[in-house]
């Protein structure tokens, strides 16, 4: 009897670390509430984006641009000011999960310059997909946030669930001490 409590007992933390390791794998591999919104919608992880129209790329988990100044790729957290006119929500964003991709502009730029005016994709911002809710910057985030907290059962506040069913204060209206 005790050999087969032992053997459910390592079956189940075997089932259990295999479920484990493909929760922490599947969210290492999403980055949707650090995406920029001006970026585009149908991607769950994004590196880099390059911007074909200004040949610029943006590093999401640094969150620099990156971009050729006299024969030098430099960096910046802001856009350069010669850009400053350019619509970055209705352009045309490539994802590109490379580390380093301005290191190969020139394979890039080659590969991507089809998609030079294009205005096809709609930006994170635009979209009514609640997967895009958890970004920050979205406009429904805040939304999402409050259904998140009553849908995790905290109804702001009320019925932390002490098994009271008077709201949690302990107290049993009706009956004397």
């Amino acid at each position: 009897m005790r050999y087969v409590f032992v053997l459910m007992v390592v079956l189940f933390l075997w089932g259990t670390s295999g479920t484990l390791y493909a929760q922490i794998h599947v969210n290492a591999n999403l980055n949707l509430g650090t995406q920029p919104v001006w970026g585009p919608t149908g991607y769950d992880y994004a590196e880099n984006y390059y911007m074909p129209d200004i040949e610029v790329y943006y590093n999401v988990p640094t969150h620099r641009y990156y971009y050729n100044e006299n024969g030098r790729w430099i960096y910046s957290s802001r856009m350069p000011s010669r850009y400053r006119n350019y619509d970055i929500y209705n352009s045309h964003k490539v994802v590109i999960n490379d580390r380093n991709p301005w290191k190969n502009h020139d394979k890039y730029r080659g590969q991507y310059s089809s998609f030079r005016g294009q205005h096809d994709q709609q930006p994170i911002r635009d979209s009514h997909d609640s997967k895009y809710f958890v970004n920050k910057n979205h406009p429904e985030h805040n939304n999402w946030v409050q259904q998140q907290r009553h849908d995790n059962g905290n109804h702001f506040g009320q019925n932390k669930g002490n098994g009271k069913g008077n709201n949690g204060n302990g107290k049993d209206k009706g009956k004397g001490k």
